[in-house]
C-alpha cells in the first residue's frame, strides 16, 4: 500500500458508497438515513493499477463536546491527521453549506493533500453544485458518482502523481532487507556494508506494551521533551519518528502505541495506532521491545519480540523502570531465564536493563542497537563455513531415516539482512526441524550472532544418475539383441 486516503465530509454525501466502490465490497452499512457510520473503517481500495489503504469516516459535525457527535468528529479528525490524502465529499445536489465551509477551513490546515470531490453529480441537476464547488478553494473538484461508479477515472487521475510521490517516498525510507550476496566466495575481511549516514540513518522502532515508557525513553535519548508523557496508559497513537544524532550514531527512531491483546482492542482509534505501530516495525533495521521490570514478558511482549523476529528484523530487549528493582541481581537472573526459555528463537539477544525516567543504562542500550545491526549484517566465507560444517557433522551426523543417511554436501550464505544461509543436502524433505535448529544455534555461538533472525534454507542435490532418462529395455529386446539361442551346448 503506497499512502492511505480518508473520506471526509458532512453526514450522507456519500462517503460510506465511495468506500464500498473502492474496496470492492459492501464492507460499509449504507442507508438514505444519515449518521450511519460512527466508527473509522479501513480497507485495501484498488482503482485501476493503484493499490492503497483507504478509510471511511463518521459525518463531520459542529460539535466540540464529549457528545456522541464531538466524539465522532474528534475520530474523524484523528483520521485525517493519519492519512496522507483527505478526499472531502460534497453533496452536489445540495450544493456548498456553511457547513462544508467550515470544514474546508479546518482540513486547510490539518491536511497535507486535499482533493474536493462533487458526489451524486449524475444528471444536470447537480451542475450547480459542481460550480459551487469552486468557492472553497480546494482546487478544481471532480465530479462523481459513488452509486454509479461515474467520475472513477478522474480520482484516478488526481491521485496517480501522489501515489507516485509516496510510493518513492515509501522506498526512499523502508530498509534494504534480504540482500542477496554475489556468488563464489565472500572475503570475510571486507566491510559488509556502509556505517549509517545522515542520508540513510540507522532505523530503530520502539515497541511494546502500554505504559512501558517508549516516549520517555525516546524523550531521554533527545534530551528533551519531544513526545508527550504521562501516567495514562495510550497516550502516543502516531508512529512519529525522529531523526536524531544518538552519541554519534545517526538514527531515526519511531515511537510507537502501545500494543495490547487484539481481543481487547475495541476503540477504532487504538486498532489505527496499533496497526501504524506494526508498519513501524516492518520500516525498522532494529526492534527495541521494552517491557516493564514490574511484569516482563507477559504474553503480549512475546509476540511482539516475535513479530520483530518473522519480519527479520534485529531484536534488542530492553527491561525499563530498573531503578524501581530493589533485588536487581536476582530480577536479573530470573529475567535472563525467562528469555532464555520463552525466546528461544532469539537466544543470546542482547537484554538491557534501562530506566527511562534518569537515564540509565542508555549508553549501553545504545551500544547493544550498534552490536545488533551489525550481526544483522554479517556476511561469513563460504571456506570458513564448509569448515565449521565439517566440525558439526563429525560431532553430531545428520539422521538416517530409512537406514539411508542424509548427506549434507556443502554450505554457502546467500543473503545478509538478516543473514540467510542455504545448505545443498540429499533427501532435504526428510531431515527434521530439531537439526535445523541445531545447525542455527551452532552459526549463533560459532560466529557470534546471538539474537538476530538467522535464516537456514536446505536445498537438494542429489548425486548425478547415469541412467536418469535413459529408456528401459524389457526381457524380449534384450534377447532380439543378444542373439536367439542355438540349443547347442
Amino acid at each position: 500500500m503506497s499512502f492511505t486516503l480518508a473520506i471526509v465530509g458532512r453526514p450522507n454525501v456519500g462517503k460510506s458508497t465511495l468506500f464500498n466502490r473502492l474496496v470492492g465490497k459492501r464492507l460499509a452499512l449504507v442507508d438514505n438515513q444519515p449518521g450511519v457510520t460512527r466508527d473509522l473503517r479501513e480497507g485495501e481500495a484498488r482503482l485501476a493499477d493503484l493499490r492503497f489503504t483507504v478509510i471511511d469516516t463518521a459525518g463531520l459535525e459542529d460539535a466540540t463536546d464529549d457528545s456522541l457527535q464531538g466524539r465522532m468528529r474528534r475520530l474523524t479528525e484523528r483520521a485525517v491527521d493519519m492519512a496522507d490524502v483527505c478526499l472531502f465529499l460534497i453533496d452536489a445536489r445540495a450544493g456548498v453549506t456553511a457547513l462544508d465551509e467550515m470544514f474546508a477551513d479546518i482540513l486547510r490546515k490539518r491536511a497535507g493533500h486535499i482533493f474536493v470531490a462533487a458526489n451524486k453529480a449524475e444528471g444536470s441537476a447537480a451542475d450547480d453544485g459542481v460550480l459551487e464547488a469552486f468557492n472553497l478553494g480546494l482546487g478544481e473538484p471532480i465530479r462523481m458518482s459513488a452509486e454509479h461508479g461515474e467520475g472513477m477515472m478522474d480520482l484516478y487521475t488526481a491521485l496517480l502523481p501522489l501515489a507516485d510521490e509516496y510510493a518513492k517516498r515509501a522506498e526512499d525510507d523502508a530498509p534494504e532487507t534480504d540482500v542477496d550476496l554475489p556468488e563464489g566466495d565472500v572475503d570475510i575481511d571486507a566491510p559488509p556494508i556502509p556505517k549509517p549516514t545522515k542520508a540513510k540513518p540507522l532505523q530503530v522502532a520502539v515497541v511494546g506494551r502500554p505504559n512501558a515508557g517508549k516516549s520517555t525513553l525516546i524523550n531521554k535519548i533527545l534530551g528533551e521533551d519531544r513526545l508527550l508523557t504521562g501516567p495514562e496508559a495510550g497516550i502516543t497513537r502516531d508512529a512519529i519518528s525522529l531523526q536524531i544524532d544518538w552519541d554519534g550514531l545517526p538514527t531515526r527512531i519511531f515511537d510507537t502505541a502501545g500494543m495490547r491483546k487484539k481481543a481487547k482492542v475495541q476503540d477504532k482509534v487504538e486498532k489505527l495506532s496499533v496497526s501504524d505501530g506494526l508498519r513501524a516495525v516492518k520500516f525498522a533495521e532494529v526492534v527495541i521491545v521494552l517491557l516493564d521490570a514490574e511484569i516482563p514478558f507477559e504474553q503480549q511482549d512475546l509476540r511482539i519480540a516475535d513479530l520483530a523476529e518473522r519480519e527479520g528484523r534485529a531484536v534488542v530487549v530492553a527491561v525499563n523502570k530498573w531503578d524501581l528493582e530493589r533485588e536487581k541481581q536476582e530480577k536479573l537472573r530470573d529475567l535472563r531465564e525467562a528469555f532464555e526459555r520463552l525466546l528461544p528463537q532469539l537466544r543470546g539477544a542482547p537484554l538491557v536493563t534501562v530506566s527511562a525516567k534518569t537515564g540509565q543504562g542508555l549508553d549501553r542500550l545504545r551500544a547493544a542497537v550498534e552490536k545488533a545491526y551489525d550481526v544483522w549484517n554479517r556476511r561469513i566465507s563460504t571456506a570458513q563455513l564448509n569448515r565449521w560444517l565439517i566440525g558439526m557433522l563429525e560431532a553430531h551426523p545428520p539422521p538416517a531415516p530409512g537406514g539411508r543417511r542424509i548427506k549434507l554436501r556443502y554450505m554457502t550464505q546467500a543473503k545478509t539482512r538478516p543473514p540467510g544461509f542455504v545448505v545443498m543436502c540429499s533427501n532435504p524433505e526428510k531431515l527434521n526441524e530439531s537439526y535445523t535448529r541445531y545447525l542455527v544455534n551452532g552459526l549463533r555461538t560459532d560466529f557470534d550472532m546471538p539474537g538476530t533472525p538467522i535464516r537456514l534454507h536446505m536445498r537438494s542435490q542429489a548425486a548425478k544418475n547415469p541412467y536418469k532418462g535413459k529408456k528401459k529395455q524389457g526381457p524380449s529386446k534384450l534377447r532380439k539383441h543378444l542373439g536367439k539361442p542355438s540349443g547347442k551346448t
